[in-house]
């Protein structure tokens, strides 16, 4: 199944879509996170012919990248890519991994075009064409990033596991693997992956949001972080049909590669306003936001998240004699239910509206808005 799940989608990105208005339908993913300012001033920057044809869901551009190592999983018309090869700046280095070719090569014809406009001696992005399954055969060696990102992917992988597990090997000890992708409310039918437009508009290979939980910690990484959460509603007659009771909801999560030995204990940590963008609160997730030099309690994973990770030096962290328990369930990770709790679904959500939003940030208008739709599972 995997080779023809893998054709499908390169015919459907690499042949049919020339720009993200070309998507057949409305049942796509939009993610209101707003990008911070200066993401902003980067896609600014961005080739006008590279932003007309992204293809993502959401804003994977997380804090603190100055001087790292990232990849982008499934990198398209290179958008994301060359927005963090802005963020990382002239010593830090950016890959792109995308299996369809064509798409490699229109990326790469405006490494030049970035470079200068950034103002670097040297390019500091490239892009490789390769399955995400397969990471090394692209040349991706173990533990070697530091910040793996992905837009909207995950869900047209038909071996997610293999995905995960790779995006697990390849980064360091305390790496961040930041995305957003497509979720599904139960367990999507086989029949759907059948169906080539389900397939490539996302439905058809979305993961059960708890399915994702579970799967991400077989494989090694930490408990999900729930950034923001945003529910689909499906204008399109007959995909509301095929649907039938599975509802979709878009998800950015944050996963780190933590070492072996979690704490165990609660801690008190205090955010020292350190980190670009963030002077006064950073906004960790939808469970942690962290203001400046206000103790905030916390439990052994983040605190163990924290110390080991790119953000160990802005955070002072005091452990408590208190043990913590890990929670027994997952809600507070459902897309739907931040979907609902922060009213952030749109009535009409689409790649082509997603599209429209990339313009209006190009023009500095980054803040997204929405508003409230019905309440998933």
């Amino acid at each position: 199944m995997s080779s023809g799940v893998r054709e499908s989608v390169k015919d459907y990105y690499g042949s049919r879509l020339e720009t993200s208005a070309d998507l057949q339908t409305n049942a796509t993913t939009c993610t209101l996170t707003s990008m911070n300012k200066s993401a902003c001033n980067a896609l600014k920057l961005v080739h006008p012919d590279v932003a007309k044809r992204f293809f993502g869901c959401g804003v994977v551009i997380p804090e603190k990248l100055e001087g790292c190592k990232v990849l982008d999983l499934g990198s398209g018309s290179g958008r994301d890519c060359y927005i963090i090869s802005k963020l990382v700046g002239e010593h830090g280095q950016v890959t792109g991994v995308d299996m369809i070719e064509s798409m490699i090569s229109a990326s790469q014809k405006f490494i030049q075009y970035h470079q200068e406009k950034f103002g670097y001696e040297k390019p500091n992005i490239a892009f490789v064409q390769g399955y995400l399954e397969k990471l090394d055969e692209a040349g991706i060696q173990s533990n070697s990033l530091d910040v793996l990102v992905s837009n909207c992917v995950l869900c047209l992988c038909p071996d997610k596991r293999a995905v995960l597990a790779e995006a697990f090997r390849v980064l360091k000890e305390g790496g961040e693997l930041y995305f957003s992708d497509l979720y599904a409310s139960e367990v999507v039918p086989e029949s759907f992956k059948e169906d080539p437009v389900l397939w490539g508009e996302g439905m058809g290979g979305s993961l059960f949001w708890q399915d994702f939980i579970s799967l991400a910690k077989e494989v090694g990484f930490s408990t999900p972080y729930l950034v923001a959460g945003s529910e689909i509603v499906v204008h399109n007659a007959e995909l509301v049909k095929k649907a039938g009771s599975v509802k979709y909801a878009s998800g950015t999560y944050r996963l780190f590669k933590l070492p072996q030995t979690i704490l165990d204990k609660k801690a008190l940590v205090t955010y020292k306003g350190t980190v670009a963008d963030n002077p006064e609160e950073m906004c960790f997730d939808a469970a942690h936001s962290f203001k400046t030099n206000v103790a905030m309690e916390v439990d052994g994973e983040m605190a163990t998240v924290l110390q080991s990770s790119r953000f160990s030096s802005d955070f002072n962290i005091q452990m408590l004699d208190t043990h913590h328990q890990a929670p027994s369930k997952y809600c507070h990770l459902s897309p739907f239910l931040l979907a609902c709790k922060l009213g952030a679904s749109m009535k009409q959500c689409s790649k082509r509206e997603a599209a429209r939003r990339a313009d209006d940030a190009a023009s500095g208008a980054c803040e997204g808005s929405g508003s409230t739709g019905g309440c998933g599972q």
